[in-house]
Order: structure tokens, then sequence, then C-alpha cells
């Protein structure tokens, strides 16, 4: 697996009344794209506010309304956080994505989204090996436009702290 250097701000969408927007804990119980249910902590997160626009977007798809219709009041926040600058594994360029055997991610090669089951196993031996995560582009963005940071929570790393909470009208718009 090719690694990338990644650090610096990132954002977690969260809803207004989560106690810590910045826990993992859920990732673990529910799993996503690069943790099965029941494994381990990822904290899932976003490279800019284009990216987690799409990734909210993404959520309301097939839906009769979208995020703008949502109560400003009990819409989610936006929660900026600074990561430190680390190794990732590489799914952003296109030598680290074949690598990984995912030559055309986020899409597969008959242009539907690439599974989490195809992202599970990629996940779980970047774990084993001990990396802090997985650099990839985002699957909400689909033209390599977007970037996510899936930073595995591990015991005795140091917790990220929020740096900013911005209002839903304040990074919504």
């Amino acid at each position: 697996m090719r690694r990338v250097r990644r650090g610096g701000p990132y954002f977690r969408i969260a809803d207004p009344a989560w106690a810590d927007p910045l826990d993992a804990t859920y990732s673990m119980v529910r799993g996503g794209r690069w943790n099965p249910p029941g494994t381990f902590p990822v904290l899932y997160l976003n490279r800019d506010l284009p990216t987690s626009r799409a990734n909210l977007t993404r959520k309301f798809a097939g839906r009769p309304y979208g995020p703008e219709m949502l109560d400003p009041a009990q819409a989610p926040v936006l929660i900026e956080t600074a990561v430190g600058s680390r190794n990732f594994v590489d799914a952003v360029t296109d030598d680290g994505c074949v690598d990984l055997g995912l030559p055309t991610y986020p899409l597969d090669e008959g242009g539907g989204e690439v599974g989490w089951n195809r992202c599970h196993p990629i996940g779980l031996d970047a774990w084993r090996a001990g990396d802090a995560g997985m650099a990839c582009r985002s699957a909400a963005t689909h033209d390599r436009s977007g970037e996510e940071l899936a930073a595995f929570r591990r015991s005795g790393d140091r917790a990220l702290r929020v740096v900013r909470r911005f209002g839903f009208a304040e990074w919504f718009r």
C-alpha cells in the first residue's frame, strides 16, 4: 500500500445534540466505508467545505426534500478539527488506488459506486499494519474533486479537538 502525507484542517458533519462530535465510537459499532461493523473506531472527515456539502446532500438522495429545507436550528453543524501531519494509506492518487485494487475509485469498473464490501478488507489490512487511516477520494463527489480522511482512532492517540463549530447557515449555502 502506498502512503500519502495528510494533516491540517478537516471537517466533520455532526448532529448539534452530540456531546462529543469527534467521537468515533459510533463507527466502530455500525461500521463505515473502511471499517466493518464491530471492528475498530474510525473518525470520518471531509477535507473541505465543498466535500462536506456534497456528503450532506448525498444523505438526502432519493428523498422528496433536500438539506436546504431543514430547520437551521436542528440541522447538522460542521465541526472543524486539526489533524496532525501523518502518513495515511493512499486512496487519492491514481497509483495509490491501483495498488489497492480500486483503479477507478470511487466508482467501480461499471460506473457504479465501489461498495463498502470492497473497502472493508483494505481498511482491515491498514488497521492491522498500524496505519493512521485512509486518505481517499470522496464517494460523494464522484468526479475526484473531493477528498476525505478516515482517521483510525487507536488507544493512546491524542484526542482531536474542536477548533470551530459552524452553524448550518454558515456552512451549507
